[in-house]
């Protein structure tokens, strides 16, 4: 389904990859240059039709519905911007791992949004989008901080959509990450089961804090090695709360590196300045799924970044390697 920037009235035909989709958000997703209360006016007042009816903005789309739009005017927001922004986002497709007819999976740099926002002009779905007109259906199955690198997974039709996210409901889908934190780990902490509430920070800041009015919240970790005073952890989040796996860490006692917002020890701050550290050292290094009954497994490589300050502390390349090489 395309739109034309027009300002006719289109008749577009529902595809079977958005069948079972909700009118609005299907609105959302295609008439990006329009305002969120403007789409749902339209609804209200019944200028948007399905099969020449009225629908509410609840309604869920079927395969072959015919679906009628009033005349618009779209900005043209989905095209990269220019010079440094667009190199920004021209990278994205340095960071492909994997790329099938219904999913796609890249290795997300640090720093790079996942969605537009924020004082920001792009995400990385809105750059991929941009990067790719050809590509008709792309939406995030997850997602990861700003902060975080490593495997983010989208789905290519929105069939794969409702089979990933039936597996993230059900705790099915496999995600480890590699972290580094300050400290020595205990071997015998294998896991760290608190409750997190979303609060504000300093300067009203959005974090996460434990708390017993917060969601339920696991994480299982491991010991992966350890030296001079840090811990090389896999952590796999069983629940998906935002900022779970740094919250946890620093409730444990051993925040991660490089975490600002979570990091409080003056003399932690000053030792990462030593370290020359300038990234949240969190990586999604593998994860595993099943879609259409086949078992997918992905794994990303560390950035140089990540590579150079395990090399400064003594962390031998070849232990990554080896557990990359891991199920």
């Amino acid at each position: 389904m395309k739109l034309e920037n027009t300002q006719k009235v289109q008749i577009l035909t529902v595809t079977e990859d958005r069948a079972g989709q909700r009118i609005d958000n299907l609105l959302l997703g295609l008439l990006k240059g329009v305002p969120k209360t403007h789409i749902y006016r339209l609804l209200r007042k019944g200028e948007v039709r399905v099969n020449k009816g009225r629908i509410k903005a609840d309604y869920r789309l079927v395969a072959g519905d015919l679906l009628r739009l009033p005349p618009l005017r779209l900005d043209e927001t989905d095209k990269p911007a220019v010079n440094a922004t667009l190199n920004h986002v021209q990278k994205l497709d340095t960071t492909i791992l994997e790329l099938a007819k219904e999913w796609l999976v890249i290795n997300k740099p640090t720093g790079y949004a996942v969605h537009g926002g924020s004082g920001l002009s792009f995400g990385v779905v809105e750059g991929l989008r941009a990067l790719h007109p050809e590509w008709h259906y792309l939406e995030l199955v997850h997602r990861i901080d700003r902060e975080t690198s490593g495997i983010l997974l989208m789905a290519r039709k929105r069939s794969a959509l409702r089979q990933l996210h039936e597996q993230l409901r059900e705790h099915k889908m496999s995600k480890k990450y590699l972290c580094l934190v300050h400290g020595d780990w205990p071997d015998d902490l294998y896991k760290v089961s608190a409750p997190l509430f979303k609060s504000s920070g300093r300067g009203g800041e959005r974090i996460m804090i434990v708390s017993q009015s917060g969601q339920e919240s696991l994480t299982k970790f491991k010991v992966i090695a350890r030296y001079g005073h840090s811990t090389l952890l896999q952590a796999e989040p069983v629940t998906g709360r935002t900022h779970q796996i740094r919250v946890h860490c620093q409730h444990a006692g051993f925040p991660i590196v490089g975490d600002p917002k979570y990091l409080p020890s003056l003399y932690l701050q000053e030792q990462e300045q030593k370290w020359q550290v300038n990234r949240l050292m969190l990586h999604a290094a593998k994860l595993k799924f099943v879609l259409n009954e086949i078992t997918h497994q992905v794994r990303a490589p560390l950035d140089k970044e990540f590579n150079r300050l395990l090399n400064t502390l003594g962390y031998p390349p070849e232990l990554i390697e080896h557990y990359l090489g891991l199920d």
